[in-house]
């Protein structure tokens, strides 16, 4: 289990990290909305996740989704690198009713973040702009390549909900062992 804790004058996280889990996850941040995003991401990615953050939310949620998403990346830095014999690159295409959104995702050690899912307005309380800084700020601090395109879709929260749990999936299928592998799985040796 990897723990983290990151305070700043506009939000106090403490998160324990599991990368091989079960799905398993007890999320407070103070946005409703947020948890539910991130209880789907830990859920369909198999890991672990237990994090706090007290954010200044009487401002927006824009800290406290930033910072967390910064969290989760730094976690998932520690974990996944140095890579060892897994698949390194995935994509999976997740259907929420009307919406479909597909993740490709290379363990590259190249933080790279192609986000091509527009979104305005608000789902409910939550600004749905923030659903990009979310895996802009998660994917450049992983240090993973990440393409999220929305295939189709109407509906905000749909939408959403399809690109957190595509990228959960994608990240999954990315970091599933594979044994023939005989090292890394690069040809240049080393990522």
């Amino acid at each position: 289990m990897e723990k983290f804790n990151r305070e700043t004058k506009e939000t106090k996280i403490n998160a324990s990290f599991e990368l091989y889990g079960s799905g398993k996850s007890e999320i407070k941040t103070g946005v409703g909305f947020f948890d539910h995003m991130l209880e789907a991401l830990t859920k369909h990615s198999l890991t672990d996740l237990t994090l706090t953050c007290d954010g200044d939310t009487h401002v927006d949620f824009h800290h406290t989704v930033e910072d967390v998403a910064i969290v989760i990346g730094e976690l998932l830095n520690k974990t996944i690198y140095p890579v060892g014999k897994v698949e390194r690159f995935a994509n999976r295409v997740v259907a929420l009713d009307e919406a479909a959104v597909e993740v490709i995702i290379d363990l590259s050690g190249r933080p790279y973040i192609h986000f091509d899912v527009p979104m305005n307005g608000n789902i409910g309380e939550f600004d749905s702009e923030l659903v990009e800084e979310f895996f802009r700020a998660l994917v450049l601090n992983a240090k993973i390549t990440a393409h999220i395109v929305i295939k189709r879709g109407t509906n905000k929260h749909h939408i959403a909900e399809a690109a957190f749990k595509a990228f959960a999936v994608a990240l999954r299928d990315a970091l599933k062992p594979n044994e023939r592998m005989n090292s890394i799985p690069s040809t240049k040796g080393v990522l």
